[in-house]
C-alpha cells in the first residue's frame, strides 16, 4: 500500500521560501518517478518537477532557476525547496509517485499528468 503525505505548505509573502515535504511509503517499484504538481482551483493540474530513481530531475520552465527537487533515499522522503516565491505560485501543491518504464511509456518528467498514486496535497499561498 503506497501512502504519500504531503506538509511545509503555508503562506509567505512573495520573495520567500518555501519546503514541501512528502513522506512516501511502500514504493517497490526498482525503477520509480516521484513527482510534485500543483494545481489551483478551475485550472488543470500542472507538473512541477519531478525525480527518478536514478536522481534524474526535471523541472518546469515556470518554476525554474527557483525550485529544486531533491529526495533523502534513506527516509524515503520528497522535498521541493521553493525558492523566490511569486504570486502566482499560489496552488495546492500534490506528491506523486508511480513506475519509471518508458518501455510502457511510462517517462518521469514534468510533462506526465498521470500517476498511480498521490497524496492529499498541501496548501502554499503567496501574497504580494
Amino acid at each position: 500500500q503506497v501512502q504519500l503525505v504531503e506538509s511545509g505548505g503555508g503562506s509567505v509573502q512573495a520573495g520567500g521560501s518555501l519546503r514541501l515535504s512528502c513522506a512516501a511509503s511502500g514504493v517497490t517499484y526498482s525503477r520509480y518517478c516521484m513527482a510534485w504538481f500543483r494545481q489551483v482551483p478551475g485550472k488543470e493540474r500542472e507538473g512541477v518537477a519531478t525525480i527518478g530513481s536514478d536522481g534524474t530531475t526535471s523541472v518546469a520552465k515556470s518554476v525554474k532557476g527557483r525550485f529544486l527537487i531533491s529526495k533523502d533515499n534513506a527516509e524515503n522522503i520528497l522535498y521541493l525547496q521553493m525558492n523566490d516565491l511569486k504570486p502566482e505560485d499560489t496552488a495546492m501543491y500534490y506528491c506523486a509517485a508511480d513506475q519509471w518504464s518508458p518501455g510502457l511509456n511510462l517517462y518521469c518528467n514534468v510533462g506526465r499528468s498521470v500517476m498511480a498514486y498521490w497524496g492529499k496535497g498541501t496548501l502554499v499561498t503567496i501574497s504580494s
